[in-house]
C-alpha cells in the first residue's frame, strides 16, 4: 500500500474565466469544488493507476468535513487526524492561458496537535510499502517536521518520496534524515542550492543534482514542464522528453507526476518505465479540465512517446 502525507489539505475551488477583469465583477458558470491539496491529487493518481492507497493528514472543521466527503464519493480510503480548527480554501482562476492562485494559509496548529499527529502517524507505519509527503506545513509546526516524519519512516525501511519547497525543503536537506526521492522544479532547486540553472545544458543540470546537499538522495527528480524531466538515479543521469501535448488545466500534474513514481517503487518498477510511468501521469492530468484527474485509457499511447535517454 502507499500512504499519502497531506499536513495541510484544502478544497481546491477552479475559477475559469476566458478574461480575468480586474476591479470589477466576474461571473464563472463552471466552478469546479475538489478534495485538494498536493497529497489527495498523488492520492488520486496513485488509485487511477490501481494500486491500493491510503491518504492522511490533519483535516478539521466544516472545511475538514467537506474534504472527508469528496473522498467518500471518489472511494478514496482515508485515515486523518481531526481537529476543530478549520481546514483551508485554495482558489485557482483560470484565465487568458494563465493561473492565478489565492491560497489560504490554513488553521494555526500549536504543540497539541504536533504530538497528536505524531501519535496518529505512527499507528500508519505497518500499514506502508511507500509513502509520499506533499505540500506545505499547518502554521505553528515546526520546520523540520517533515524530518521527523522521514526518521520515523526510515526506521520502518518505508522510501519516502517528498514533494515540498523552500525552508520545509532545505530544513528536511540538511537534517540527518533523508528522503528517498525528492521532486523538485527547476525555480525551487535554484533557491535551495543557491545555483542558476540552465535546462539547456547538462553540464548545468547535472551540477545542480550532484550538489552536496543533495547527494545522500537517491533519486532526485527536477521538473521541466514542457521540456520533460532531468534525473539522477542513484550514480546514472536521465535527461526525460516529453510530446507536446494541448494543456487545459495544468494544476496537479507534478502532484500526479510524483503518484506514478510512488507506483513505479512500490512495483519494482525499472528507472525507465518509473520515468516515463511519471511523466505519461503529468500529462494525462494536464489535459484534463478536473485537477488530479486521469484519464488511463490514454496511458499506454502517451507512455509511447515519452523518451528517456541515459546520459551517463
Amino acid at each position: 500500500m502507499i500512504l499519502t502525507i497531506t499536513m495541510n489539505p484544502s478544497v481546491d475551488i477552479s475559477y475559469p474565466l476566458n478574461t480575468l477583469h480586474i476591479n470589477d465583477i466576474n461571473r464563472v458558470a463552471n466552478v469546479r469544488k475538489t478534495a485538494g491539496g498536493k497529497g489527495l491529487n498523488v492520492t488520486r493518481g496513485v488509485k487511477f493507476s490501481g494500486i491500493e492507497v491510503l491518504a492522511s493528514g490533519i483535516v478539521g472543521g466544516t472545511t475538514g468535513e467537506y474534504i472527508q466527503k469528496q473522498l467518500d464519493s471518489d472511494n478514496i480510503y482515508y485515515h486523518f487526524y481531526v481537529t476543530k480548527h478549520e481546514s483551508r480554501n485554495c482558489i485557482a482562476i483560470l484565465h487568458e492561458g494563465n493561473q492565478t492562485e489565492i491560497l489560504e494559509s490554513g488553521p494555526t496548529l500549536g504543540q497539541k496537535e504536533v504530538d497528536a499527529f505524531l501519535a496518529h502517524y505512527q499507528t500508519l507505519m505497518d500499514k506502508a510499502k511507500v509513502m509520499t509527503i506533499s505540500g506545505s506545513l499547518p502554521q505553528g509546526f515546526p520546520v523540520d517536521f517533515y524530518a521527523t516524519l522521514i526518521q520515523i519512516a526510515n526506521k520502518k525501511g518505508i522510501p519516502v518520496l517528498l514533494d515540498s519547497s523552500g525552508k520545509m525543503l532545505l530544513a528536511t536537506l540538511v537534517s540527518e534524515h533523508k528522503p528517498y526521492l525528492i521532486k523538485p522544479n527547476k525555480d525551487e532547486l535554484q533557491q535551495i542550492i543557491q545555483m542558476d540553472i540552465d535546462v539547456n545544458d547538462t553540464a548545468s543540470l547535472i551540477k545542480a543534482v550532484d550538489h552536496p546537499l543533495l547527494n545522500a538522495i537517491p533519486y532526485i527528480i527536477i521538473s521541466l514542464g514542457k521540456n520533460g524531466a532531468f534525473a539522477r538515479c542513484y550514480q546514472q543521469y536521465y535527461q526525460v522528453s516529453i510530446p507536446k501535448i494541448n494543456v487545459v488545466n495544468p494544476v496537479g500534474s507534478g502532484d500526479v507526476t510524483l503518484a506514478g513514481l510512488a507506483v513505479s517503487i512500490h512495483e519494482n518498477e525499472s528507472i525507465e518505465t518509473m520515468l516515463k510511468r511519471a511523466m505519461t501521469m503529468g500529462m494525462l492530468n494536464a489535459m484534463e479540465s478536473q485537477t488530479g484527474f486521469v484519464n488511463m485509457h490514454n496511458y499506454d499511447d502517451y507512455f509511447q512517446q515519452v523518451i528517456v535517454n541515459q546520459i551517463y
